[in-house]
Order: C-alpha cells, then structure tokens, then sequence
C-alpha cells in the first residue's frame, strides 16, 4: 500500500539518506520525493512510499524516527497518480479549455497539491457564493458560512477556526484558498485528517492559480 509521509528534516548533507537507509531497512520501497520548504536549518519533505503487505503503517514513522533530528509531521494513505509534471499538465489540459477550466482546477489541483478536493468559488459580494465546480470528493459547501469571502488574496484556512462547524474541526479539515481572477472566482482546496497545508504550498496554489487565469483568456488550442 502506498503512503504519503511529511517529514521535517534537518537541512543538512546526508539527512534524507539517512532517512532513505531507515526507511529501506524495513522494507519501504520510496516511490517520489518532493521538497515543499527549506529554512531555519530545516526542509520539510512530502515522501511517496510503497510499505509491503506484511507491514504495519506505524513501522514508518519508527523508522524514520531512527534518523537523529527527524520529526514526522504526518503519514496517510496515497493513493493518487505520480507525476512529476502534474503542473505543466494542468496548464497543457487549461490551454486545451479556454474559459471551460473551472472543473479542470477543481479535478486537478487536489493531485498537484496532494489535497483531497478542491471547489471553484464565485463571490463578489458577502453570502452570495456560486460554486461553479466540485470534485468529486468535496464536501457540500451550502450550510458553510464563508466569512471570508470575496477573496483578496491568498489565505490559509486552517481547521480549528471558529467560522468552521464543530463536524469539520473534529474531521481536521485543512484548507486554503486564492483568487483566481478580478472577477470574484477563487478556488478553495481541502484534506481531512492534516497535515496543515503550509506558506509554500499556499504561494504555489496562488501561483498556479495565476497562471490558470492567464491561460484561461487565450483562445483554446
């Protein structure tokens, strides 16, 4: 089975090695790494593995907590598509839409972003929401006040605020959300259970999300 690990490691020559030996020494078979951070003598890593059957999950965050200085931030299971080019992807699939691409980013960002869902919002004035597209996996967002709407720039959402119901901060549903355009369009994107999304996935998202507006006034290709 496949997991998602968020190691926080020292930032120093040999440190993921080391974590690579440990992991290797239970049998981990390491399937993408991708560094989301770097700073204050630590880089935060998202790890990509595949554990044997006769494995339990709990023989990860052991092993990896073998490695002197390793803290491990989280580990779910994955289960989406290795790409490394999951951007330049979604720009190529944008080019292709035109003006059609909200349900592109509502279906594809989660997979750039390892997020579990992502919504595609329109609001230009308080409480008047449109959803414009869901994934698959996205919660109903009609009982959810959204006080921070219209969006002006890009936020972190993180779940224990007090604007989210009592259900979603037991379920510790991490979100962020950026604007897309000038027209009020933002996308919102959502997993259950953390990590926290951090500052760099949030600039990414806002880049990305740039992008997308910018592609989306070309003619389709």
């Amino acid at each position: 089975m496949s997991y998602l690990l968020r190691l926080v490691v020292p930032d120093r020559p040999g440190s993921l090695g080391a974590v690579a030996t440990a992991l290797g020494v239970v049998g981990v078979d390491i399937l993408s790494v991708e560094v989301l951070e770097r700073g204050n003598g630590y880089a935060v890593d998202d790890i990509v593995v595949e554990l044997p059957e006769d494995r339990l999950a709990d023989s990860l965050i052991t092993a990896a907590l073998t490695v002197p200085g390793v803290q491990v931030e989280s580990l779910r299971p994955f289960s989406g598509p290795l790409d490394t080019h999951r951007e330049l992807e979604l720009l190529d699939e944008l080019a292709r839409a035109g003006r059609q691409g909200a349900h592109l980013l509502a279906e594809m960002l989660p997979r750039v972003h390892h997020a579990g869902w992502a919504v595609v919002l329109r609001c230009t004035e308080p409480d008047d929401v449109t959803v414009l597209a869901a994934h698959p996996a996205a919660p109903s967002l009609t009982e959810l006040a959204m006080p921070w709407l219209p969006l002006g720039a890009p936020l972190l959402l993180p779940s224990e605020g007090e604007w989210l119901p009592e259900r979603w901060r037991e379920m510790a549903i991490e979100m962020m959300a950026a604007p897309v355009d000038a027209r009020g369009t933002a996308v919102l994107l959502g997993r259950s259970g953390g990590p926290a999304f951090r500052r760099s996935e949030l600039l990414r998202l806002a880049h990305l999300a740039g992008l997308a507006a910018t592609v989306a006034e070309l003619p389709p290709v």
